[in-house]
C-alpha cells in the first residue's frame, strides 16, 4: 500500500505556503481620464527586461514626479475586492470594500507633481514572470529599478526630483531595491512606505486561523522555500530597510489583523535614513483602510513630499548592498 502523509494539516499548510506564491490578478478598471485627467499608456522594462504596464500623468507645472506602485494583488488601479472572487478571499479579514487607486492619482496630479503608476510582474496588465511567481519583493524589486530607468531615459524628466509611493509588496520592492542598487536611486528625495509586511508575520497569523499551533509556521517556511526558493528570511523587507538613505515616511493600520505593530515599527526602526517618520492609522482592524488613508487624509503625505521634493542640495544615497 502506498505510504499516505497524513499528518494533521498538510494540506493547510500547502495552502498557505502557495498563498505567497501565486495570486489571481486584479483588473486595470478604469483610467485617470475619469477624474478629467490627461494621461500617456506606457510599458518600459524592469531591470530584467520584463514587460511592465503604466500610465503617465503629466503635471503643467511639475514640482518633481512620484512613482506609485500597489500592493499584493491589486493592480494601479487597486482592487474591487467588494466583488467575488476577491470577496470571498479577504472578507474574513473584514476586507471585503473597494478599494480605487484612481483618486490617488488625481491628488498628486492636483498636488503639481507627474505621476507614474505602473503595475508589478505578475499584476494587472504587466507581463508574467517566473512562472507567475510573487517573492514579496525580492524580484520585484526589478520593476522598481525599471520604474527609476524610465524616467532617466526621458529628456522632459531630466532633472525633476522623484518621490516614491510604494504600498505594501510594492514597499517591500521598494526596500529590496535600495539594497541592492542604490545607484538606481539618485535622484529619489523622499520614500512614502504604506504598510511593508514581513511574509513571516503573515504567515503566523494564517497559522493560528487555520488552528494551527504556532510552530507550524516553520513547516510553511519550509513549504514556501520548496515552492518559490525564498524563506521567510529571504522576504523579510527589515534588513532591507537598513540601506535606506532617503527620508522615509510610513504608516500602517496599527491593530490590522493580518500582522502585528511589531513589524511595521521594526522596519521603521532599521531605515537608516536620520530624516524618518511612522505614522498609526487607529481605530480599524482592516488593512484595506491603510491603502485608503492618502484619499481620505491626503495632507501629511503631500506635506512629506512637498518638503522633501521642494529640497535643495544633494540627494542622499542608498549604501551598497554585496553580492
Amino acid at each position: 500500500m502506498a505510504h499516505t502523509d497524513t499528518r494533521p494539516g498538510e494540506d493547510r499548510i500547502a495552502a498557505i505556503a502557495r498563498s505567497f506564491v501565486t495570486t489571481a490578478r486584479s483588473p486595470v478598471l478604469g483610467s485617470p481620464a475619469d477624474h478629467g485627467l490627461a494621461f500617456e499608456d506606457v510599458t518600459f522594462p524592469a531591470e530584467d527586461g520584463i514587460a511592465l504596464s503604466g500610465w503617465f500623468v503629466p503635471s503643467p507645472q511639475p514640482r518633481g514626479i512620484v512613482v506609485v506602485n500597489h500592493p499584493r494583488g491589486f493592480s494601479r488601479t487597486g482592487l474591487p475586492s467588494h466583488r467575488d472572487p476577491w470577496r470571498a478571499q479577504y472578507a474574513a479579514a473584514g476586507n471585503d470594500v473597494e478599494v480605487d487607486f484612481l483618486p490617488d492619482l488625481a491628488l498628486l496630479h492636483h498636488a503639481g507633481y507627474h505621476v507614474l503608476a505602473y503595475d508589478l510582474r505578475n499584476h494587472g496588465d504587466s507581463a508574467t514572470a517566473h512562472d507567475g511567481s510573487i517573492t514579496s519583493g525580492v524580484l520585484e524589486s526589478a520593476d522598481v529599478v525599471g520604474a527609476l530607468d524610465r524616467i532617466r531615459g526621458r529628456a522632459d524628466l531630466d532633472g525633476l526630483p522623484i518621490g516614491l509611493f510604494s504600498r505594501c509588496l510594492g514597499a517591500n520592492a521598494t526596500l529590496f531595491a535600495m539594497r541592492r542598487r542604490p545607484d538606481a536611486f539618485d535622484r529619489v528625495r523622499a520614500l512614502v512606505a504604506c504598510q511593508p509586511l514581513s511574509p513571516r508575520r503573515l504567515a503566523q497569523r494564517s497559522v493560528a486561523a487555520a488552528g494551527l499551533p504556532a510552530a507550524r509556521v516553520d513547516d510553511v517556511d519550509r513549504a514556501l522555500t520548496a515552492l518559490s526558493g525564498y524563506s521567510f528570511d529571504d522576504r523579510s523587507p527589515v534588513p532591507a530597510a537598513s540601506h535606506v538613505r532617503v527620508p522615509t515616511l510610513t504608516y500602517q493600520v496599527r491593530h490590522d489583523v493580518l500582522t502585528t505593530p511589531a513589524d511595521v515599527a521594526a522596519v521603521h526602526a532599521a531605515v537608516a535614513a536620520p530624516d524618518k517618520e511612522l505614522f498609526w492609522i487607529e481605530d480599524s482592524t482592516r488593512r484595506w483602510d491603510g491603502y485608503l488613508h492618502f484619499q481620505r487624509e491626503p495632507d501629511r503625505i503631500l506635506r512629506w513630499l512637498d518638503t522633501h521634493l521642494a529640497a535643495e542640495g544633494p540627494v542622499a544615497r542608498c549604501r551598497p548592498h554585496p553580492a
